[in-house]
């Protein structure tokens, strides 16, 4: 029987653009793999230019555990090892060949499955949000089926969705402990493996961190992995055939696309190709691989879908915003949560069309209580950023930073008067901790 999860904090952004339908074909003939999306380890590149590599074989190992891969997601030749300050790797790009090779895994245990196929990479351990380290015993794996932030598209890709129960069955032989589904009441997924979540509410009902909070939180010394319920398919596939599907099921959204859709294309595919007629030409536009609050900022012309490879967003930037009384306008058109515009006589379930703006200034920090609005955990979320931003360990320990993620202050960086980078400050105090811990 499902366990009922009702999440009363939080907020859905009402944003235009939301994409429909079936998703459509589109063969990438380029694609990249960025190590900085896998934080946790030191990437090692194992190809070099011109190279040829078939769909599954190594990019990339990992330094500290060299079983530890980042793979190819198509087959074809290695075009460019890109490089930005101090000769770091930004990304590895393959041109996607005629022939669909494949890098059969070779037999062996299904952790050395996972570590050879790049599917471990794909996981997170809790604390810190980091790929799992090596040799980690998950006291608990969470797997979300669904994604909770603004215009979020599928979380399992249609065309492997048969494959999650024996993906589940797979992932219950790696812990002594539970596997938790966490899923919307309406889509319908149930598994007699794991023990499913229905969450109830608003964002951020779908981040990890709030299912875990909400059933079994962390305590200092206990590992927990997170996963996605589309990466549990590919393993369940991967199980079942010996090797995996390497595409994903892309939302283009926002309300500055010209024609919100779906696409089915390879992981990492290329945006020049993904985008091609989709960008408002008059319009100066931002380009997200991701969602509005986690996303990142990427160039169209010359860069690659991130991971988790299922969402773009495209918005303007509001560079050329001409608006009449600026900030002191009354539109009805302006988005606030505070009712600082009469937006809300409308109703604040209706779209709005949410552009590039900070629409503020960088201040000092105020107690307010209004992060907490939109912070379904319990914990202090003013108190630990006062700790994070001091650097006072203790107190992070003690305010609960080891149950978050950055994600997790997505909405209260976005909410925030302050204009303050929360999920910046977290990702770096939960580094700090970790390297010293």
């Amino acid at each position: 029987m499902a366990i009922e999860i009702n999440i009363k904090k939080g907020l859905d952004i009402p944003m235009e653009g939301k994409a429909e339908g079936k998703p459509e074909p589109i063969k990438a003939t380029l694609v990249g793999i960025c190590p900085e999306d896998f934080p946790g380890y030191t990437w090692k590149c194992d190809v070099k230019l011109g190279d040829t590599v078939a769909k599954g074989s190594p990019l990339f190992h990992a330094k500290e555990a060299e079983a530890i891969k980042l793979v190819s997601p198509a087959a074809g030749t290695v075009e460019e090892i890109r490089r930005g300050e101090r000769r770091k790797i930004l990304a590895v790009t393959v041109r996607v060949g005629e022939e669909d090779s494949k890098n059969p895994i070779e037999a062996g245990s299904l952790i050395e499955k996972l570590k050879q196929s790049g599917l471990w990479a794909m996981m997170r351990q809790r604390p810190f949000d980091v790929v799992p380290a090596e040799n980690a015993e998950p006291r608990d794996i969470f797997v979300t089926a669904f994604d909770s932030s603004p215009l979020a598209g599928n979380v399992i890709p249609t065309h492997i969705g048969e494959y999650l129960e024996p993906g589940l069955e797979a992932l219950k032989s790696l812990t002594k402990g539970t596997v938790y589904l966490a899923v919307r009441p309406g889509q319908g997924l149930r598994t007699k493996v794991a023990k499913v979540l229905d969450m109830i509410g608003p964002h951020p009902a779908g981040n990890a961190g709030v299912q875990i909070a909400a059933v079994a939180p962390i305590n200092k010394g206990e590992t927990v992995w997170t996963v996605d319920a589309g990466t549990v398919a590919r393993l369940g596939m991967l199980i079942k055939k010996g090797y995996c599907d390497y595409r994903a099921e892309v939302a283009i959204t926002g309300p500055a696309a010209m024609k919100p859709k779906k696409v089915l294309t390879e992981i990492g595919a290329s945006l020049n190709e993904i985008l091609k007629g989709e960008l408002k030409e008059d319009t100066s536009v931002r380009v997200i691989s991701g969602n509005v609050l986690t996303g990142t900022k990427v160039n169209p012309e010359t860069d690659f879908l991130r991971f988790p490879y299922r969402q773009i967003t495209i918005i303007e930037e509001g560079d050329k915003a001409d608006e009449f009384m600026g900030w002191a306008s009354m539109s009805p058109k302006k988005f606030s949560i505070k009712r600082t515009f009469p937006a809300f006589l409308r109703g604040l379930e209706k779209p709005f069309n949410f552009d590039a703006r900070i629409k503020g200034g960088h201040r000092a920090m105020i107690l307010s209580g209004e992060l907490d609005k939109v912070f379904p955990f319990d914990i202090y979320p003013e108190y630990l950023i006062k700790a994070m931003m001091a650097g006072d360990y203790d107190k992070m320990e003690k305010l609960g930073i080891y149950e978050v993620a950055p994600e997790d202050f997505a909405l209260p960086e976005f909410v925030d008067t302050s204009k303050q980078e929360l999920q910046k400050l977290t990702r770096e105090s939960l580094e700090k901790l970790r390297k010293d811990s």
